[in-house]
């Protein structure tokens, strides 16, 4: 069952009924208490719900999680090999995370161009041309100066790369699916997570038989080798919306969301996954960083760092099925909170066997957060405005990762320690559980109409 402005039938569809079991419901209750009950023409009438998910929607959502598996491990090249980077570049540990923010900018920019061309060009070609700029991006980054460095990973891997990738995929297949979108979105979300189990042991032992350089290079012509041929062979336009033309009954019905004008509710979403995504990225892009500095090798580094996206993989994918139960909005500050408490675990620990238990426990936190703003978006808000919705969403957590990023290798680099980059980390954490408790609150105190998911 579709939701629709003003339709009853929309507010059960998304707490799980269909509008056809209420009728049913009423009649056992009523036979119940003794009462005589009857069908009344309507519920005869009343077609069953139908569905636009299929077998291709879960081929689409497959083919998306093996492209971002391999296009986000183009930006683990530089936290994997930050410390070779900046010994061989002559420069502070701020310049490989400078190109490491530089990538998580870029896609969020990119995404929000790369999402307004999909409706004329079709997510295939998007696809194709980010697979191929994500393969000369990292060609140009490994020639060895600062400026290939910084210009291959900015403009090429993240704005034309996974700026074409990551924010308008996870739209693309959003439009496969009705009832299980939280689920689908949290799986093709997970591509990140994927790449980040896979890839770093890899490269961490290819950096040290060859160099960060030749590694860079080598994934450079897998990536391209890989994300090109999947997207032209398997990606397809999604089923036709099913969303009635806007009328302007529907207009007025969609001026107030949440009881607020819906660009103030859009900006609260973007300043609230700007914040987590800050804390977010301190221990992905630092972890081996900060392993090598208090005595553990690099290899178990990038060990504990496949440990926590590994946790975070499976994790997202319980986070995406409780958001089809209880909602976007409420799901992301569920998550909110435990990454929180992992922030805090990580001020607290420094012996290894403590920091991999304590990397896991994050990794299950944050692991659902945000495709959890995505299907708070996408529940509150028309399906006509998710290609530009979704990708400024995505943007401005992606802003708040390169932030973070950015910032703890700054922090390192003024204290000598990550102490203070966890605390900063925490206090962002905290003031995005400030913006996300009034809007929880709204939501269930919420009356309005919710617009078409479809």
């Amino acid at each position: 069952m579709r939701f629709g402005c003003g339709h009853p039938g929309g507010w059960l569809a998304g707490h799980g009924l269909e509008s056809s079991e209420v009728p049913v419901r009423a009649r056992t209750a009523a036979a119940s208490k003794g009462e005589r009950v009857t069908r009344s023409d309507d519920e005869t009438r009343l077609p069953r719900a139908t569905s636009i998910e299929s077998r291709d929607s879960w081929v689409a959502a497959i083919a998306a999680v093996v492209i971002l598996s391999f296009s986000y491990g183009a930006p683990l090249v530089a936290v994997v090999g930050l410390r070779s980077m900046a010994e061989d570049l002559g420069s502070s540990r701020a310049l490989p995370a400078l190109a490491s923010s530089l990538a998580y900018l870029g896609s969020g920019a990119g995404g929000v161009a790369m999402g307004l061309l999909v409706p004329r060009f079709g997510m295939r070609a998007v696809a194709t041309f980010g697979g191929a700029c994500i393969g000369l991006g990292l060609l140009l980054a490994a020639g060895g100066a600062a400026w290939q460095l910084l210009l291959g990973y900015g403009l090429l891997v993240g704005f034309f790369g996974t700026g074409a990738l990551f924010a308008p995929l996870m739209t693309h297949v959003s439009m496969w699916f009705d009832r299980r979108r939280g689920s689908a979105v949290a799986l093709v979300s997970s591509g990140q997570y994927v790449a980040a189990v896979l890839w770093p042991s890899l490269f961490e032992r290819g950096i040290a038989l060859w160099g960060w350089q030749a590694t860079m290079l080598a994934f450079g012509v897998v990536s391209a080798a890989l994300i090109i041929p999947v997207a032209l062979l398997v990606l397809k336009p999604p089923p036709a919306s099913t969303e009635p033309p806007p009328t302007a009954a529907s207009r007025a019905a969609e001026s107030r969301v949440l009881g607020l004008p819906p660009n103030l509710v859009q900006a609260c979403f973007c300043a609230a996954v700007f914040l987590c995504c800050i804390p977010m990225a301190m221990p992905a892009s630092h972890l081996v960083a900060f392993c090598g500095d208090i005595g553990i090798p690099a290899s178990r580094g990038a060990l504990m760092l496949s440990v926590t996206m590994l946790c975070a993989f499976l994790a997202r994918q319980a986070w995406g099925a409780l958001g089809d139960r209880i909602g976007g909005l409420n799901t992301a500050l569920a998550g909110n909170v435990l990454q929180t408490i992992g922030m805090c675990l990580f001020l607290a620990t420094q012996d290894e066997a403590g920091l991999f238990l304590v990397a896991a426990l994050y990794g299950l936190g944050f692991g659902g957060i945000v495709p959890s703003y995505v299907l708070g978006i996408r529940a509150l808000f028309p399906a006509r405005q998710a290609h530009w919705r979704v990708p400024v969403l995505i943007f401005c957590g992606l802003t708040g990762m390169a932030t973070g990023s950015w910032l703890a290798g700054v922090i390192y680099d003024s204290t000598g320690s990550y102490g203070t980059a966890w605390q900063v980390g925490i206090l962002a954490n905290l003031v995005n559980l400030a913006v996300l408790v009034p809007l929880a609150l709204r939501w269930r105190g919420w009356q309005g109409p919710r617009p078409a998911l479809a």
